[in-house]
């Protein structure tokens, strides 16, 4: 009765659209799902061995198949298979939503209760482990290319530096040589 309270409290708090969504896919009857279809496979795969009993009641088989029925709850966030058609349809949410759902999620410390997405949190970690970031330049030992002004900025400061540094004695020779008469070393 307390854990009831405590849960009450915690649905308060949360935004519109994560209660909207709990309301319509909540946590524990996902969890429900996923432990039915486990054992449901298990079912199903007795079923495929041959019965002993060839005069078994067909009214328990026909119960086994019905609770083989896909569930009415699959995961909003991913595409399904309609169980008649054997169509495929697209997921309920979009992976904008999802995004959204998990941010607020996340948020308010409850995203956990949220069904297995790719825009999940855990699921973004895994994928920066094992792709890193993906930007060129960013390894080890690897440079970003740039554009053609910042790879030869150090260098033509490098030069302005020492063209600065040696302007006294260049001004004497300018002056030695009288004001521009025979000078070779215009600019480019």
């Amino acid at each position: 009765m307390a854990q009831q309270v405590e849960y009450v409290k915690v649905a308060q708090t949360l935004p519109g659209k994560l209660l909207k969504f709990f309301a319509r896919y909540p946590p524990i009857l996902r969890s429900a799902i996923s432990q039915h279809d486990a054992a449901t496979s298990s079912i199903a795969a007795s079923l495929e061995s041959p019965s002993p009993n060839p005069n078994a009641d067909h009214n328990t088989e026909s119960r086994i198949q019905t609770s083989l029925a896909p569930s009415n709850h699959p995961n909003p966030f991913r595409f399904h298979k309609h169980p008649e058609t054997g169509r495929w349809h697209d997921p309920v949410y979009s992976l904008r939503r999802q995004a959204d759902l998990v941010k607020l999620a996340k948020a308010n410390g409850v995203e956990d209760l949220l069904p297995y997405t790719t825009k999940g949190s855990e699921e973004g970690r895994k994928r920066r482990e094992e792709q890193g970031l993906r930007v060129k330049g960013t390894g080890v030992g690897q440079r970003v290319k740039g554009k053609a002004w910042e790879r030869t900025m150090k260098s033509r400061l490098e030069k302005r530096k020492q063209a600065m540094l040696g302007m006294p004695t260049l001004v004497q020779q300018w002056k030695q040589l009288g004001h521009g008469r025979g000078w070779k070393k215009f600019p480019k």
